[in-house]
C-alpha cells in the first residue's frame, strides 16, 4: 500500500510530538541559538553557578533536541518518499554534529576538576538531578590520564580502530561466495539470505550455503586471523594503557558489572549443557535423521503451525498475557493500541522490522510491519516492553536520568515475550501449535543464552591466550572454538571441520567483551518474568526498582534492586529450568 492507502487506526500520531511545521522550525531554531551560549561556558564548570546553569541550559537543549531528532527520523521512517520529511532528518543530522561540538569539552573539564570541586556539587541539592552524572565523572577519574597522556591516545585511537574497519569493509564489500542452486533458482549468499538458506527444508540447499559460506571465509583465513590477533592486542593494550586488570574489567566498567558477572555467565552455563544436549538430540530425532549436521540447527522441527491472526486479534493476546503485570500496565496498553502510539501496517517507502523509540517529551511510540505470523505476535509484546519501560522511566526520572543502558535494555521487552509464551501455552488447545511454540521457545534460549555464552567464552580465552604472550594464529583460535563447539552441542550433532572457522565470521568479535549482554539480558528478563509469576507482590518490585528505574544508577545496581543479582547462581537457575520446563513438554508432547 502507499501510505494514504493505510487506515488511519494504523498509523501513528506523531503530532504529539511535534504538532506543526511551525512549532519544528522554533524548536530547531531555539537548539541553535543556545549551542554558542553553551560553548560559553568552556573554561568555567569549576564555578559553581556556571556550572549549574551550563548543565540547565543542557538538559533543556539536549530535551529539545532529542524530541526534534526523534521526530524527523520516525517521520522518515514512515515514508523515505517523503521529501520533506527525509528533509527534516537531514537537518537534524546535521544539527546533531554541531551541538556535539557545541559541548564536546564538558566531559573533559569536568573530569579534570579536582574531586573537591566534584564532590561539592554532588552534595548540593541544586545539583540533584544531575548527581548521577557527576558520580560517573568521579567513577571513571582513576582511569583518566594526563593530559599528554590522552593526547597520545586519542592521537593513536582511529590507528588502532582500523581492525574494526578491516573486518567490516572484508565481511561487507570484499568477501565473495558461490552461490547456492534453490529449486533451479540461482540465490546469492550474504547476511541477508544465509539464515534462511540454513532453514530451507532441502538439506542440499543446506549444506551447500554452509559449505559455500565457510569456504569463502576460509579462503582469507590468514588475512581475517592477523587482523582478529591485532583487535585482540588492541583492546589489552588499551586496558592496560588506562590501568585496567585487562580488557574484560574495562568493557565491563563502563556499566559498573563485576567481572564476576562474565565469568559466572560461562561457569553457570557449562555447569548447565545437559538440557541443550537433550535438546539437540530432539532436534536430531524429530528431523528423522541419521547424522544431524550444525547446518541442520536452524530448520524448524514443527512444521505448520503459525498461528495467523489479524493484528487487533494479536492485540487483544497479547493484553490477556500481561495481565500479570497489573490493571494499570493493561491501560497502558490500551492507551498504546488505540491513541496512535503504533505504526502497525507495512507500506511502501515504510522503513522495514520493528522498534520502539522514545523522546522524553512525548509517549513513547512503537512501528511495526505487521502479518499475521506468530513472531509477529511475539514481536508486539517485545516492543510494547521496550515501550512500556520507557514510560515508566519518563514519568518517574528526570530528563537527565530517564534513558537506560544497552545492558538493561532488552530485559522489559523479552519479559513480555517470556509472559505470552507462559500465557499461550496455557490457553493453546492444539497440540502442533503447542509443540511448535516450545520449539520457538527452546531455539530462541539456545541462541540467545548458549550460543553468545559460547561467543563470550572464545573471546574470554583469546584475550586470556594474548595476555599470557601465546600466538593467536589460525590453528590456536579455530582448534580451541572448534572444542567449544563440541563441548556446547554435544554428541547428537555433528560438529563439521568448518564449523572450526566460524569465530572469523562474527562481527561482534570487533567490539570486545559485547555478545554477553544478549545472555545475560535474556536470563535477567526469565527471571523477572518467573519472580512475576511464582512470588506474589513481586510486580510492584518489578516496576518500582526496574520499570521505573530509567538511569538514575549503574544497570547493574538497578537490576540488582530488582533482586536479579547476574553474579549469583539464581537467575541463571530460574532460566534454565524454563528452558528444562519447555524440553520436558516437548518430548512429552512428541
Amino acid at each position: 500500500m502507499k501510505r494514504n492507502e493505510v487506515e488511519n487506526k494504523y498509523k501513528w500520531d506523531l503530532s504529539a510530538m511535534v504538532e506543526s511545521d511551525e512549532k519544528f522550525e522554533e524548536l530547531f531554531a531555539k537548539v541553535e541559538a543556545a549551542l554558542p551560549v553553551l560553548e560559553g561556558y568552556k573554561g568555567k564548570l569549576g564555578n559553581r553557578d556556571d556550572a549549574l546553569a551550563a548543565f540547565e541550559l543542557d538538559a533543556e537543549t539536549s530535551r529539545i533536541f532529542e524530541l526534534l531528532y526523534i521526530y524527523s527520523h520516525m517521520f522518515r521512517d514512515e515514508d523515505a518518499n517523503n521529501d520533506r520529511a527525509v528533509g527534516l532528518a537531514s537537518r537534524t543530522d546535521g544539527l546533531s554534529g554541531k551541538y556535539a561540538a557545541a559541548v564536546s569539552y564538558m566531559s573533559s573539564e569536568l573530569g579534570s576538576l579536582d574531586e573537591a570541586v566534584l564532590d561539592g556539587y554532588i552534595a548540593d541539592p541544586a545539583f540533584a538531578d544531575y548527581d548521577f552524572m557527576l558520580k560517573e565523572i568521579t567513577r571513571n577519574k582513576a582511569h583518566i590520564l594526563s593530559d599528554k597522556e590522552e593526547r597520545l591516545l586519542a592521537m593513536s585511537a582511529q590507528a588502532l580502530r582500523t581492525t574494526y574497519n578491516v573486518a567490516h569493509m572484508l565481511f561487507d564489500v570484499d568477501l565473495k561466495f558461490k552461490p547456492v542452486k534453490v529449486r533451479g533458482e540461482k540465490v546469492e549468499i550474504n547476511n541477508g539470505t544465509y539464515g534462511m538458506l540454513l532453514a530451507d527444508p532441502d538439506r542440499k540447499v543446506r549444506k551447500t550455503a554452509f559449505n559455500n559460506l565457510y569456504d569463502g571465509y576460509i579462503a582469507h583465513i590468514n588475512t581475517i586471523t592477523a587482523n582478529y590477533a591485532g583487535n585482540v592486542k588492541a583492546d589489552n593494550f588499551g586496558a592496560a594503557a588506562r590501568g585496567y586488570a585487562d580488557c574484560l574489567e574495562q568493557s565491563l566498567f563502563g556499566d559498573g558489572v563485576p567481572t564476576a558477572v562474565y565469568t559466572n555467565l560461562i561457569s553457570s552455563v557449562n555447569a548447565n549443557l545437559e538440557p541443550l544436549h537433550r535438546y539437540i538430540a530432539l532436534r536430531k530425532k524429530l528431523l528423522g535423521v541419521k547424522e544431524q549436521h550444525m547446518y541442520d540447527l536452524y530448520v524448524p522441527i514443527v512444521e505448520d503451525a503459525e498461528m495467523k491472526l489479524k493484528y487487533e486479534e494479536a492485540c487483544e493476546v497479547v493484553k490477556s498475557a500481561m495481565a500479570p503485570l497489573g490493571k494499570d500496565y493493561r491501560e497502558l496498553l490500551v492507551r498504546a493500541m488505540t491513541e496512535g502510539w503504533i505504526d502497525v501496517m507495512p507500506s511502501d517507502g515504510k522503513r522495514g522490522g520493528a522498534y520502539s523509540w522514545s523522546s522524553y517529551t512525548a509517549h513513547p511510540y512503537v512501528l511495526l510491519n505487521y502479518a499475521p505470523t506468530t513472531e509477529d505476535i511475539f514481536t508486539l509484546a517485545h516492543e510494547l516492553g521496550h515501550c512500556m519501560h520507557s514510560y515508566y522511566s519518563q514519568n518517574n526520572q528526570p530528563f537527565s536520568k530517564w534513558d537506560y543502558r544497552i545492558f538493561v535494555a532488552e530485559v522489559a521487552s523479552i519479559c513480555n515475550e517470556t509472559l505470552l509464551d507462559d500465557y499461550l501455552m496455557k490457553n493453546v488447545k492444539d497440540t502442533n501449535v503447542k509443540k511448535y511454540l516450545l520449539s520457538l521457545r527452546l531455539n530462541r534460549f539456545r541462541t540467545t543464552v548458549f550460543r553468545q555464552a559460547m561467543f563470550a567464552e572464545f573471546e574470554y580465552n583469546a584475550h586470556k591466550m594474548d595476555l599470557e604472550g601465546k600466538p593467536l594464529t589460525v590453528n590456536s583460535l579455530s582448534e580451541m572454538y572448534y572444542e567449544l563447539n563440541k563441548k556446547y552441542y554435544g554428541d547428537a550433532v555433528v560438529s563439521d571441520d568448518k564449523i572450526a572457522y566460524e569465530w572469523a565470521r562474527i562481527p561482534h568479535f570487533y567490539n570486545a567483551f559485547y555478545v554477553y549482554k544478549y545472555s545475560t539480558g535474556m536470563t535477567a528478563a526469565t527471571s523477572i518474568a518467573h519472580n512475576i509469576l511464582q512470588k506474589p507482590g513481586y510486580v510492584d518490585v518489578y516496576k518500582d526498582k526496574f520499570l521505573k528505574a530509567g538511569g538514575h544508577k549503574l544497570p547493574y545496581d538497578i537490576l540488582c534492586d530488582a533482586q536479579i543479582d547476574l553474579a549469583t547462581s539464581k537467575p541463571y537457575d530460574d532460566s534454565f529450568a524454563f528452558f528444562a520446563a519447555a524440553l520436558d513438554e516437548l518430548e512429552k508432547l512428541s
